[in-house]
């Protein structure tokens, strides 16, 4: 799939900077762990961070099924989903060339709740954490009837990439001032076990695995 999905998802502002691939939109989902998540209640709008794993064609999210923002989504109100990655920022010779990069994505559609809610867990797990599935211990009936899963098809979608350096213009270019990128990447650190962790339990090969992609990733 190719090119904007919708007129809504049209970018009017710096058209350049919008990438058409799905391939595109899955790697900015697929890189990120946190989307803010917007609906309208009444005539008040909400915005709120939460997990999401992408799986195929669509979105998962989870909260508690006291949660407003869960009813809401499982009911169908008209969402926004948006994810962005900050990675650096851009040090121009004037305050207004200034800006910053960042991979943005945005997906618009209505939830719906997952059909199989712990099937849909097992992939938010693994998701985020992958192996960690297979590693705790198994949910309770009752932790699956205080949680809402809902899943947003990946329908309407946009994807905005800024990565250039400055662009100033030229008598600024001229000026004995400074200008490039301060890149700026998300960095893991040592595993630190929780306080009441028993003496002698091993870190987890999901965190080991996980650290080593990081690692691998960061060395290439």
């Amino acid at each position: 799939m190719s090119g904007p999905t919708s007129q809504r998802t049209q970018v009017n502002r710096l058209r350049e900077l919008q990438q058409t691939d799905r391939a595109a939109l899955d790697e900015v989902l697929d890189a990120g762990n946190v989307a803010h998540v917007a609906v309208v209640d009444g005539e008040q709008p909400y915005a709120l961070p939460m997990a999401y794993v992408r799986d195929d064609d669509r979105l998962l999210l989870h909260g508690s099924t006291g949660s407003r923002l869960m009813r809401l989504l499982a009911e169908g109100a008209p969402a926004c989903a948006t994810v962005t990655l900050y990675d650096g920022l851009v040090v121009a010779r004037s305050a207004f060339e200034s800006s910053m990069h960042y991979r943005s994505a945005m997906v618009l559609g209505r939830c719906q709740a997952a059909s199989d809610p712990l099937d849909a867990l097992r992939c938010l797990t693994d998701g985020l954490l992958p192996g960690r599935w297979a590693e705790v211990r198994p949910t309770t009936g009752k932790e699956l009837a205080g949680t809402l899963v809902v899943e947003l098809p990946i329908d309407e979608w946009s994807v905005k990439v800024s990565g250039d350096d400055p662009e100033d213009p030229p008598q600024d270019v001229a000026l004995d001032i400074w200008a490039g990128v301060l890149p700026a990447s998300t960095v893991y650190g040592a595993p630190r076990p929780s306080h009441d962790l028993r003496a002698g339990i091993p870190i987890p090969p999901s965190v080991r695995s996980f650290l080593a992609r990081v690692a691998e990733d960061n060395a290439g």
